[in-house]
């Protein structure tokens, strides 16, 4: 979720019903070298908590320090071993950790010794195949890791094919520690099918997020009514103009992430084509916020 969940969205989603919320993932390097600027560095507010921080990198000495420094900050510190892009991997990094087990738990190890707060880590089920999944979640439990979440594809599908549930719910079985699911969660109804399905403890929501962040109100709503909601074109135009508002306070948010969210929410709004058009190459925020204003007020 680099470059879509900033702290302006993830204040939307909270406000909408999310129950917990992680920032972008940091390097740890990075974090080692901002550490006395780090608010300004990875900007979250206040209004977000409990609030995760996620980290990745496998330079040891650096990951220590970097635990050290987020603890401070933050309520829970989640590890990534998921992000399957290969500029990240090529670094002995996220999903390229699947392949090392002795590395990883010496990383898992790390961080619990030098944490104050919950650890927790999000992975996939293997590089070319679905064969890591279970060994890596006995290596969270037994190096007291608290929860790992399990996206159901493997670092080769990408973002393509199909989640595969039924590993989560093979690894759900095979663990006591809690399990959330990741992977294909679009609708309400997704959310309650995962959870009937694979015995999961909680459920994450990623780039749905981002085009429907009323999904979180939604799920609540489902879960327990059996009915929710929908939601409206005006809704999420608002909402966007709502997050344009909460992203002056942060520096970090550029007008590329601000342009990459209103097109986002643009995505399923009656003339989006149109909308999206209008957006796409648009590099000044007020420009943006005419042209959305602009299509709120034609509703």
């Amino acid at each position: 979720m680099a470059g879509v969940s900033d702290a302006a969205l993830r204040l939307i989603c909270k406000e909408l019903g999310a129950g917990y919320v992680v920032t972008e993932f940091t390097n740890v390097n990075a974090v080692v070298a901002r550490e006395n600027d780090i608010k300004q560095f990875v900007e979250f507010s206040e209004k977000e908590r409990p609030l995760g921080v996620q980290l990745f990198g496998s330079d040891l000495e650096k990951l220590e320090l970097a635990v050290k420094i987020v603890d401070k900050h933050f309520d829970v510190i989640d590890y990534n071993m998921g992000c399957p892009s290969r500029q990240i991997t090529q670094q002995m990094a996220c999903s390229a950790l699947l392949q090392e087990p002795n590395l990883t738990r010496k990383i898992f190890r790390i961080m619990v010794e030098n944490a104050t707060k919950p650890v927790t880590v999000k992975i996939r089920a293997g590089v070319d195949k679905p064969d890591k999944f279970l060994e890596i979640g006995e290596i969270a439990e037994e190096e007291g890791l608290q929860m790992i979440t399990l996206h159901g594809r493997t670092v080769k599908q990408g973002y393509s094919g199909k989640s595969d549930w039924g590993m989560i719910k093979k690894l759900k079985e095979s663990l006591s520690i809690p399990v959330c699911g990741n992977g294909d969660i679009h609708t309400p109804e997704d959310a309650k099918k995962m959870l009937d399905d694979t015995g999961c403890d909680y459920v994450m929501v990623g780039r749905a997020a981002a085009q429907n962040p009323f999904l979180f109100t939604q799920i609540n709503s489902y879960l327990k009514t059996g009915k929710y909601p929908a939601t409206s074109s005006r809704a999420k135009v608002k909402t966007f103009l709502k997050y344009l508002d909460l992203a002056k306070n942060y520096k970090t948010i550029t007008s590329s992430n601000i342009r990459f969210q209103a097109m986002n929410l643009a995505k399923g709004c009656t003339g989006s084509r149109e909308l999206r058009g209008k957006l796409m190459g648009l590099q000044n925020i007020e420009d943006i916020k005419k042209v959305m204003e602009k299509f709120l007020a034609s509703l």
